[in-house]
């Protein structure tokens, strides 16, 4: 089965560390008492083990209060009731198959592992002990609580890395065709740090107001090419919304550039300008402020960020085969 519902809503298995700290802390929001009796029943029995009502309705009532509080119509609202039951009871049914899974193999998880994690969360979010402990006891959990919960996701992990992440080997092929399969990803990017001096001219100017409008241009133009400063220029000159900014407009990679305009930025150097350009918005003049030219990586330099990116599409691939092979070879019976 797919991941159900997010991280920071529900627990379950992830396969990263990174993501099994957000689990942790984001177990806060969905333990707070229940405080009103429940009539109980078994809703599904996995093997030997039983999944009751009251269990259900504990990590369903968060979505169900924000459900009612949507106020959808009556029968959108009891469509998605439905499915966030049926999605979380079978969360539930996957976790009671891994921790049937963990006690077969006997899979054990010691004390000084669940303090390293509870501190790398601690790290993590920049709380305290003092500030965690508070935080759990307004959703009313003790410390006590917590770590049993900490284990629980720690030894679903160990079991996972057993069962899943050590059956998956990525060769050097693999990682050469994602390579060339993905060459933009790689490739080396340029981008151009530009300021402009604009002056606007009207569609309905006639050719003597555009022609004063372009030897304006040419006055700047030629205090440029004396040495005079650029953006103090465009704050005197620029007829834009940037030119108390010095005319910045910031960075911009050549495909980003309008085909008018990219022949004579691509040739310009930091600290040169072009000549005056008639654009559809008016005269104007750009100015290059830096070129700054990220290299590209090679097959052997992108070898490790592809490694991971492909071991983690296979363990989740893995993963949810493992789930269901679980699945079909156990007795699972939803009791409606």
């Amino acid at each position: 089965m797919g991941k159900i519902i997010d991280d920071h809503q529900y627990p379950v298995i992830r396969l990263t560390f990174l993501a099994g700290c957000f689990f942790i802390i984001g177990i806060f929001i969905i333990t707070k008492n229940l405080g009103a009796e429940l009539v109980d029943r078994i809703v599904a029995v996995v093997n030997n083990d039983i999944i009751s009502l009251q269990e259900l309705n504990r990590i369903t009532k968060p979505y169900v209060e924000r459900i009612k509080k949507t106020r959808y119509s009556n029968e959108k609202e009891q469509r998605l009731l439905f499915e966030i039951r049926r999605k979380v009871l079978n969360q539930l049914i996957d976790e009671k198959l891994t921790d049937q899974e963990l006690k077969k193999h006997n899979i054990t998880i010691s004390t000084i592992e669940i303090d390293r994690t509870i501190e790398r969360v601690k790290e993590m979010a920049l709380i305290t002990d003092e500030q965690l402990r508070s935080e759990l006891a307004s959703q009313g959990l003790s410390m006590e609580e917590y770590r049993v919960r900490t284990k629980e996701q720690l030894l679903r992990r160990k079991l996972i890395n057993r069962e899943v992440r050590s059956k998956i080997v990525i060769t050097q092929e693999d990682v050469n065709a994602y390579y060339d399969s993905h060459m933009d990803a790689y490739a080396g990017e340029k981008k151009y740090h530009l300021r402009n001096i604009i002056m606007t001219v009207s569609a309905l100017a006639s050719d003597a107001e555009k022609q004063t409008v372009f030897t304006n241009m040419e006055n700047v133009l030629e205090k440029l090419e004396q040495g005079e400063d650029f953006s103090k220029l465009a704050e005197i000159y620029s007829q834009s919304s940037m030119a108390s900014e010095g005319g910045d407009l910031g960075f911009f990679r050549l495909d980003e550039i309008s085909p008018l305009l990219k022949p004579e930025i691509e040739k310009l150097k930091a600290g040169e300008f072009t000549s005056i350009i008639d654009t559809e918005m008016g005269y104007q003049i750009f100015f290059v402020e830096e070129v700054v030219e990220k290299p590209g990586k090679s097959s052997a330099d992108a070898t490790p960020e592809i490694t991971e990116k492909l071991y983690t599409e296979i363990v989740d691939q893995k993963y949810q085969a493992w789930l269901e092979n679980l699945r079909t070879r156990s007795h699972i019976k939803i009791i409606n």
